[in-house]
């Protein structure tokens, strides 16, 4: 930085704002998915959220302290931190320039009208529209300028598609979402009466927008498109749903592909990776019909 600048809470609160809806994901969400098995918290489709927050645009922070020429990297540092390479490390991640200069890249202090709470990351949190939660960092403390690439823990070690189980070669970062989508009603191994039922559930995507869903309730011989409730949105889960009369004494395999405006489908079979991110397959339920 060509200013290095420290700012006290009412001068942030102060500055101009942008407020911005924006899904998150842990980049672990679907890891008790994958096959074989990986370790980790054994997410199924519920760790993600969506919110309104406002705060400044990062573009406007830089603009302020300015930016050296040969500046690479943005480097945020959190109030959190864990053992990592046998000793204390604080939460540190990076953005690249182009990503961190985003005018919806913001460093927020309220969240859905409120301030932010702690376990939101009090008094101040990172949004990263359109990558993985890891990439919003919580209760951040300072932001540090580098002309080089970071290679924090947090970032060289963890939150890394590792292909392999027994080595690390054409190993690459955790950045952006996967296209994904979630059945939310009704529920896996639900039993259900003959008639009809609605099947609905969300879809998003990290870049682009989603533009199309398909649902298939025959074990994916054939697929009919869901209805999108709304207009989609940039950063924004959508809302699906589409209706079938179930027969009796039957079981059914649903599933549900989306598709975005990058071109991009969820796959027949995830990207198998040692730590479990990204787990973007296909979504499936089955149901029993009595």
């Amino acid at each position: 930085m060509k200013k290095p600048l420290a700012f006290q809470y009412n001068q942030i609160t102060s500055m101009p704002t942008k407020t911005i809806m924006v899904l998150l994901e842990c980049s672990g969400n679907k890891r008790a998915h994958f096959s074989p098995k990986v370790f980790g918290e054994q997410w199924t489709g519920g760790a993600m959220s969506q919110g309104r927050w406002t705060g400044v645009p990062l573009s406007f922070l830089l603009s302020i302290t300015g930016l050296n020429a040969g500046a690479r990297e943005i480097v945020f540092q959190g109030e959190d931190s864990g053992i990592k390479i046998k000793q204390q490390q604080y939460f540190e991640r990076s953005l690249p320039l182009a990503k961190a200069i985003d005018p919806n890249v913001i460093i927020a202090w309220e969240h859905n009208q409120k301030p932010l709470s702690l376990k939101h990351g009090f008094p101040y949190r990172l949004i990263v529209p359109g990558w993985y939660g890891m990439a919003s960092v919580k209760w951040l403390k300072t932001i540090r300028v580098i002309h080089h690439h970071f290679s924090g823990p947090f970032q060289t070690d963890d939150y890394v598609y590792y292909p392999y189980n027994d080595h690390n070669k054409d190993s690459f970062p955790v950045t952006t979402n996967q296209i994904n989508s979630v059945v939310q009603q009704p529920l896996d191994r639900q039993i259900l009466i003959p008639g009809e039922h609605k099947i609905s559930g969300l879809a998003w995507t990290g870049e682009g927008v989603i533009t199309a869903v398909e649902i298939s309730v025959d074990n994916g011989d054939t697929w009919k498109s869901a209805v999108i409730q709304d207009k989609p949105q940039k950063y924004q889960w959508v809302k699906w749903s589409h209706s079938h009369i179930f027969e009796k004494k039957q079981v059914y395999t649903i599933k549900v592909r989306a598709f975005d405006s990058n071109g991009l489908s969820q796959p027949d079979q995830a990207f198998w990776n040692r730590k479990g991110y990204g787990f973007n397959e296909i979504s499936q339920i089955k149901i029993l019909i009595e």
